[in-house]
């Protein structure tokens, strides 16, 4: 049979590869998968792409996240069989081998398939949420709106807070706005901080999610936290920054400064499977995503920009590095 799969050939060369596939002998444990769609993960992937990723060496396949067909099971596999329609963290390519232990969620039957892929960016944002203190009636601020601040965006609000969302990208504020978002603030427009003071009746947020993954907007959050306030991590930080670095101890030591708690919010924190010594992971996540895109809580459709062939695969990922406003999430569509 052919296979197709996308490849990261050198930094920003990308190519769709179709190969003859012999499907191997499975092992106990393993399960053979064709994809039904998978999304791109801008961050990650683009990151992979500039081929400045020590742990992401090119050529490579990339892929973070898939909604598949089970096509063959091990013979020792019991959870999962043929004709199952599954969640899992899967590469952008159409058949893959995969360890069942690897395979996270038997998709629900009512659930868009198109939504599914998106469980993955909505437990990276979960992270943020879990390790937080925030509460009903808190004022929450999001910097970055893409895939993963918007979803932190949501959680936070379906957590009990009133949510300010910011971005440079108006089209990027306009799909929050979509998914219920308390409030939008341009980042390039005036003084953020004058603005959140004002929403806030000069108290400051009480908790600060970080999600562009820039030191600089980081830093530059610290001064509208208000006092005894919290900055969440959730953006993998990247590029060299330099600043005065006891100015920004100072916001996490002195009271004066709002002796800010810094907390890192990576989606590795927790463990992938339930286990009964940590009440949080990611296929707990993972289920309860399912559970609030069922429920219409959680708003995915307005995230999705492209559905596209992956034969496509080179317009989509320049589309992801020059024209951010029109291209966000990404699908894959293997049928």
């Amino acid at each position: 049979m052919k296979n197709r799969k996308i490849m990261f050939m050198s930094p920003y060369h990308v190519e769709t590869v179709e190969e003859e596939y012999v499907p191997k002998t499975l092992g106990d444990h393993e399960v053979l998968i064709k994809l039904i769609y998978s999304l791109i993960s801008p961050g990650t992937e683009m990151a992979m792409l500039s081929g400045k990723e020590d742990w992401a060496k090119l050529p490579l396949c990339p892929g973070y996240a898939s909604v598949s067909q089970i096509v063959e099971s091990g013979k020792g596999v019991q959870d999962f069989q043929a004709g199952d329609v599954i969640f899992h963290y899967g590469n952008h390519c159409e058949y893959q081998v995969v360890e069942a232990r690897d395979v996270f969620l038997r998709v629900p039957d009512a659930l868009d398939l198109k939504w599914v892929p998106f469980t993955r960016m909505a437990t990276v944002a979960f992270t943020s949420i879990r390790v937080s203190d925030i509460e009903l009636g808190d004022k929450v601020s999001v910097t970055g709106l893409g895939l993963v601040g918007n979803l932190a965006a949501q959680l936070a609000r379906l957590q009990g807070a009133t949510v300010i969302g910011m971005d440079l990208s108006k089209e990027r504020l306009r799909t929050v706005r979509q998914c219920g978002v308390d409030y939008t603030l341009d980042s390039g427009e005036g003084s953020v901080k004058e603005q959140i003071m004002t929403l806030t009746n000069g108290k400051g947020v009480s908790c600060h999610i970080e999600a562009t993954g820039v030191s600089k907007v980081g830093v530059e959050s610290l001064q509208y936290i208000g006092s005894q306030g919290e900055i969440i991590f959730l953006g993998s930080p990247r590029g060299e920054y330099n600043t005065d670095i006891t100015d920004v101890l100072n916001y996490c030591h002195l009271y004066n400064r709002g002796c800010i708690t810094f907390k890192g919010a990576h989606e590795w924190r927790y463990p992938t499977e339930p286990n009964p010594f940590v009440k949080h992971s990611l296929v707990r996540n993972s289920g309860i995503v399912f559970e609030l895109m069922q429920q219409q809580k959680l708003h995915i459709e307005p995230l999705i920009s492209h559905v596209i062939k992956p034969e496509q695969a080179s317009e989509a990922y320049e589309g992801l590095r020059t024209n951010k406003d029109q291209y966000n999430g990404v699908l894959f569509d293997w049928s």
